[in-house]
């Protein structure tokens, strides 16, 4: 478990694929009591990354943090930006995409709807190209939003699909999904300091081509 940053309000980690973000057996909160040293410590989540997705997340340590940072998620004071390799490349080098989706519970699944309705939510982020090679292409993303599995989808439904995207794609990619949590940036709960961490992604696949 590697550790960012600890104080006595925060701990920024990063979550490791195929670990949930939320507080069970098996699941980030419990990893990062371990990683402390303390089972009992007060470790709670304060925002999500789906559980194949890997990268920067920061945790609350008292029920008075979690609350202020689950405002500046509400109030979108609080920054997201992710980096993903896509099957194919955007037409445009940066720019924004806006669509309607709708969470199929069912199926486990996010949808584009056509049109407004009920359950149906407006999803917005903005991309940025930063390399391509052999038909894939690196990009950043900031999300406005935080839609369940937004950037697979808004790629996906645009024949962008990530790699190693097993959900929203039929494509057979060795490797895991290539979405990676790089920066988050909030306000100290406690003083108000404005804090920002990122990290790169491993040197794996797909990652070391760019």
């Amino acid at each position: 478990m590697e550790l960012l940053y600890v104080d006595e309000a925060v701990v920024v980690c990063i979550k490791p694929a195929r670990v949930l973000s939320t507080d069970e057996s098996g699941g980030l909160p419990e990893l990062v009591r371990q990683a402390l040293g303390n089972p009992k410590a007060d470790v709670r989540t304060v925002h999500r990354l789906d559980r194949v997705v890997s990268g920067v997340m920061v945790l609350a340590r008292s029920a008075a943090a979690a609350s202020e940072l689950s405002r500046q998620v509400r109030e979108d004071e609080f920054s997201k930006e992710y980096l993903a390799v896509l099957h194919g490349i955007p037409e445009a080098p940066a720019g924004t995409l806006t669509d309607l989706l709708y969470r199929d519970k069912a199926r486990r699944m996010t949808m584009v709807a056509a049109e407004p309705g009920k359950g149906v939510q407006e999803a917005v982020l903005d991309y940025q190209v930063l390399g391509a090679c052999d038909g894939l292409c690196k990009v950043a993303v900031r999300l406005h939003t935080g839609r369940t599995h937004q950037i697979r989808v808004q790629f996906a439904s645009r024949g962008l699909p990530l790699m190693g995207e097993r959900k929203y794609s039929t494509l057979d990619d060795a490797c895991e999904i290539a979405l990676w949590s790089h920066k988050i940036g909030f306000s100290h709960p406690l003083t108000g300091e404005k804090m920002v961490f990122s990290k790169e992604p491993s040197a794996e696949y797909p990652w070391t081509l760019f």
